[in-house]
């Protein structure tokens, strides 16, 4: 086996996960398991999860050593299929090792992204909408669904803030990287004088918390919950009944609302989802934070130090403060097409961990 195929099987840890996956099948086989329910779907998605890894790994492992046979026949005819199925493979491994760095235990599920623009008023605002566009764009071009689950417009135009369901596989390990304030450099629509302005955007992602996820317990008395009317553009937009709500959890202090639904009780739910994820991630930072600090690595976060700049004017780039990675195809990126990026921030990321 070639040396770049073999260190990928390495990275891989085949003997690891082909124990996990035994010690999970196990369990799965014990007249025990379900009664525990929640224990159960936990332990049986996991073991479904490792298979599939296992099984694709296995797969490409077999196109590799079949694809090398073929190659030391030395028939010449053969030649152009080849070099395509060796092209297909190295784009397959490519995108397995990826995965090898999103082994967080929620990189695989889905993930709640809200976008909330910065101080700078309508530029501000409008950038904010953009982003969303762009987070829209790649979720389509991923067959990732997609839920808007709280919106609010912007008073001239753009948006204040909205908060968007992401779902499919992996959606929180490749949406995490995003995490961070957005800087855009343009000529502003909006200035009667078309001067440069910087506007700023926040992006969050969080992991989407199940109901029966042990590691968010949530007392119905902690909660306040206020109903009221939704706001809107005006017209059709502004719903006459009081559907809009607002969750208040009391210990944290967190508040979230939701009134993109015509239906209270949607409306509810969806509150009650974004508060779910909040609260573990509210929970993440802090074991995380706590850990860096034993570590001496702590270093708080604050809204000015932008993870990734958005230059339109005076020339085209966006550039991640992190990785270096850089792009001079605005367009596109604003398009969607952010999987340099995402990858780059994996790579990056894996590598210093």
């Amino acid at each position: 086996m070639p040396k770049k195929f073999s260190s990928s099987w390495c990275i891989f840890d085949f003997p690891k996960r082909e124990a996990e996956l035994a010690a999970l099948q196990s369990q799965s086989e014990s007249p025990d398991l379900w009664n525990n329910p929640e224990q159960a779907q936990a332990v049986m998605k996991s073991l479904s999860d490792i298979r599939d890894d296992v099984e694709g790994w296995k797969k490409l492992n077999n196109r590799i050593s079949d694809t090398l046979e073929l190659c030391e026949m030395g028939d010449e005819s053969m030649r152009p299929e080849l070099e395509s199925e060796l092209s297909d493979i190295e784009h397959e491994l490519a995108r397995r090792e990826l995965s090898v760095f999103l082994s967080g235990r929620y990189d695989r599920g889905n993930a709640l992204l809200a976008i909330n623009s910065g101080a700078g008023g309508t530029d501000s605002q409008d950038w904010a909408s953009m982003l969303q566009r762009m987070y829209l764009r790649w979720c389509e071009r991923r067959g990732y669904q997609t839920e808007i689950l709280d919106f609010s417009e912007g008073e001239e135009a753009g948006i204040k803030s909205c908060t968007i369901a992401v779902n499919g596989l992996y959606a929180y390990g490749y949406l995490r990287p995003e995490k961070g304030v957005h800087r855009l450099v343009r000529l502003s629509p909006f200035d009667s004088a078309h001067r440069r302005h910087t506007s700023f955007a926040q992006v969050e992602v969080l992991p989407e918390a199940a109901a029966e996820d042990p590691e968010v317990q949530i007392n119905p008395d902690d909660l306040k919950i206020d109903i009221y009317k939704s706001s809107g553009a005006g017209g059709q937009n502004v719903q006459k009944n009081a559907t809009a709500v607002r969750i208040t959890h009391i210990p944290s202090g967190l508040v979230v609302s939701c009134q993109n639904e015509r239906s209270q009780m949607q409306n509810r739910e969806n509150a009650m989802r974004v508060l779910r994820s909040r609260l573990l991630e509210l929970k993440r930072e802090a074991q995380d934070k706590q850990l860096a600090e034993l570590r001496g690595e702590y270093t708080k976060t604050e809204w000015g130090s932008q993870i990734r700049s958005y230059v339109l004017h005076p020339y085209q780039m966006v550039k991640d403060h992190r990785t270096e990675y850089e792009a001079g195809n605005t367009q596109g990126v604003l398009d969607g097409d952010l999987d340099g990026f995402i990858e780059a921030f994996l790579r990056w990321n894996g590598k210093s961990d």
